[in-house]
């Protein structure tokens, strides 16, 4: 995996936007549309309004969610409140081209099913997303993908249900789906991360974060996050 260390949070989340511009501008080239998987968390937020400081084919760009909390719409546990908190105010996207997971649906297993429709709209059948962002909980987690969950296992589906998980239910990609992904960015802050950060980076099965694809993956962290690392 490609593994580069900044000073700190801010220089993380202007370096991750520099490589979804350059993502952006290679895939409208290439195929005519950039599709990316945004995670939630506050380094993302400063991740999304450095973004729209940088050149990006915004009329051809299209944003799905890698996972979101089953909660009203509005509501502060929302990824979506933040996401267009930090997008739409920030840059021209069509607010159209930001596809929220209809976790507000009254059915959420056919809600699943609904938004793997939309991915394979936009992405193809088996959807391949031109990339996906990715944090790394202080317990291994990543997207909703989380520890001693059933989620964990689930390999025939690209969206999945967890249980309960810090009050919510949520509904998340899965491995299948984020591992077919062209470029997986892992953008991980916070002297919290760092003892998940070489497991990571080991491919530990024990953490859920450990059976992601490396080989189109990408590592940013800052100082604090790569404590654990060796020079």
């Amino acid at each position: 995996m490609n593994t580069r260390i900044f000073p700190d949070s801010n220089a993380v989340a202007a370096g991750a936007a520099s490589v979804i511009a350059e993502e952006a501008r290679k895939a409208v080239a290439a195929r005519g549309r950039f599709v990316m998987a945004v995670s939630g968390g506050k380094t993302p937020w400063q991740m999304l309004r450095a973004l729209a400081g940088e050149d990006v084919p915004w009329a051809s760009v299209h944003v799905v969610q890698v996972d979101e909390r089953i909660a009203p719409a509005g509501d502060p546990d929302r990824n979506l409140t933040h996401l267009r908190e930090s997008l739409l105010s920030h840059a021209p996207i069509p607010p159209e081209q930001i596809h929220a997971m209809p976790v507000e649906a009254a059915d959420p297993e056919k809600a699943c099913l609904d938004y793997t429709e939309v991915l394979n709209s936009l992405c193809g059948n088996p959807p391949a997303i031109d990339l996906v962002h990715l944090g790394l909980g202080p317990d291994g987690h990543t997207a909703s993908l989380i520890p001693g969950d059933d989620v964990c296992h689930v390999l025939d589906r690209e969206i999945a249900l967890t249980g309960v998980y810090q009050n919510r239910r949520r509904m998340t990609l899965t491995y299948p789906v984020i591992n077919r992904s062209r470029v997986i960015l892992w953008v991980v802050t916070g002297a919290e991360k760092a003892p998940m950060v070489p497991r990571l980076l080991a491919g530990d099965p024990k953490i859920p974060a450990g059976p992601i694809a490396q080989q189109n993956a990408m590592l940013l962290l800052d100082h604090s996050a790569a404590a654990g690392l060796k020079s």
